[in-house]
Order: C-alpha cells, then structure tokens, then sequence
C-alpha cells in the first residue's frame, strides 16, 4: 500500500499539478501507513533555490491536497483512501548540512602540516641521543 500510495503521489505532483509556484524537485522519500489503513503520511523531500522556495513549494503541495488524494482514490483498489497527511521530511536537508561539515573538517586538516613534516631533514625520531 505505501509504495502504491508514494507513486501515486509522485507521479500526481511531476506530472497533473501545473503550478509554477512549485519550484526545485520534490521527491516522496517515503510513505507510512497506519495499521487501519485510514491515514497516510507523505514525507517529501524538496530541493530548490533557498528555504523561502522549499516553503513556498510545500504550501503550495499541501494546498493541492484534495486534488492529490482524489487521483490517489482513482488508483487504490482497496476500500479505503488513507487521508494524506502531507509532511518535509528534512532528513535529506540534515545528510547535507553533515556532508559539509565533514568537509570542512575535512579541508582544514589537509592543510594543516603533518607532524612528519616538521621533523629536520636527516633528523629519526626513532635514534636515541644519550
């Protein structure tokens, strides 16, 4: 039922809803079902310019929900069409945002000298001076 629910979801926000507020990509990263099958939260992910357009994105989504959960109804051959409950899921946004970090990290000890380097020419560490 998720997956049939996520695709439905995905291909009605790509391809039947002609908004040109809904900017970037959106992608349902992923769908849970309650055990009732009576409700349904729609994760989505949305990548665009800034956080005003991903905002601007959702409400104009969560705006378009009847049309959503209509063309959901069509598709089900079930009893029941969950209620969407449409929500950001900002893992995504999160893996980024820990992906620079390291990155940053990352930087900052490559140019840092490496303690081997500060070591004179001809000089072992290793040979005892006494």
């Amino acid at each position: 039922m998720a997956r049939v629910i996520r695709d439905s979801v995905s291909d009605t926000i790509q391809n039947h809803l002609n908004d040109p507020r809904i900017e970037g990509l959106v992608s349902v990263t992923h769908v849970e079902v309650a055990p009732d099958l009576r409700t349904a939260q729609v994760f989505l992910s949305i990548f665009a310019a800034d956080e005003t357009s991903q905002q601007r994105t959702f409400e104009v989504i969560q705006h378009a929900s009847r049309p959503i959960q209509l063309r959901l109804g069509d598709v089900l051959t079930s009893r029941f069409c969950p209620h969407l409950l449409l929500l950001r899921d900002t893992q995504f946004k999160k893996t980024l945002e820990t992906l620079h970090l390291i990155d940053e990290v990352s930087k900052e000890f490559q140019d840092r000298p490496h303690p081997s380097d500060e070591v004179g020419a001809g000089d072992d560490p290793s040979e005892d001076r006494s």
